[in-house]
């Protein structure tokens, strides 16, 4: 994670940041922000990147890149206001031990808000549409012994995968089905059974719970309607709401906040 030091909306790249240039509350911000960090340093350890006053959106780590055991791709971000975080994360991968792949300059990719692990099959669900180009999954089929699953996104306002669909423990998929195409949601349904999947309605999907922090049995999002929350529940898993509405005025929430440092290997997702 990345505290909020400097975090601002000051352009718009994603339909959510229209509107509302100039409009965050920043001790708010950064009261939202440690608050979500505290939810989950209970049930994770949490490494911190250090913020930057010239790169306000770095704060949205899933972004950085897109891990799998040792092995790490850092992004190639599509709006240019973003280019200036890529040096930035690929030091500090570097620095962390990572082996890092770097892809073509023509490709865009964005990292862990595009390509999610599956937690209960061996393939990635890799986005694209928006903010990564399908010519990046091609390079994770030749750097990842998974299955790449890409999903087209169709809804500008889910620009990133992980804003419509989280695989959670156990094979289950909180998922938004409109956000996809036909022939995505058929790769979903032919991968993950009627029992594990969870579509949620347009009221859940707006407020972004879909883009939960899923930790074994915790999940942490902004905000859940009465009747998602209790579906969750009945499956054993352990919810939690914590408010994260200035950053969503940025077009991003819990997950977007948080990069996995540990994706667990195939064999031992089921409780990942």
């Amino acid at each position: 994670m990345c505290p909020p030091d400097y975090f601002s909306v000051d352009y718009v790249i994603n339909p959510w940041m229209a509107g509302n240039e100039g409009q965050l509350e920043r001790g708010l911000a950064g009261r939202q922000w440690q608050a979500l960090c505290d939810v989950i340093g209970r049930a994770a350890d949490i490494d911190l990147m250090a913020p930057r006053a010239d790169l306000p959106d770095l704060v949205f780590t899933a972004n950085a890149g897109f891990i799998y055991e040792d092995t790490v791709v850092p992004s190639h971000f599509m709006p240019q206001e973003r280019r200036a975080e890529e040096p930035y994360v690929k030091a500090w991968f570097s620095d962390q031990g990572y082996d890092v792949r770097l892809l073509p300059d023509d490709v865009g990719f964005e990292g862990a808000g595009d390509c999610l692990v599956d937690r209960g099959g061996e393939w990635l669900w890799t986005g694209f549409g928006f903010r990564t180009e399908i010519e990046a999954h091609k390079y994770l089929a030749k750097w990842f012994d998974q299955e790449i699953v890409s999903i087209r996104l169709t809804d500008s306002r889910f620009y990133h995968i992980d804003t419509c669909l989280c695989p959670l423990s156990g094979g289950y998929l909180l998922y938004f089905p409109p956000a996809f195409d036909a022939d995505s949601l058929a790769a979903i349904e032919a991968r993950v059974p009627a029992d594990r999947r969870l579509a949620v309605t347009a009221s859940d999907a707006a407020n972004f719970a879909c883009n939960a922090v899923n930790i074994g049995e915790h999940i942490v999002a902004h905000r859940f309607s009465q009747d998602l929350r209790d579906r969750l529940t009945a499956l054993g898993f352990r919810v939690q709401e914590t408010p994260l509405s200035e950053f969503l005025k940025a077009g991003g929430s819990a997950k977007c906040l948080t990069l996995r440092l540990s994706e667990p290997p195939a064999r031992s997702r089921g409780t990942a």
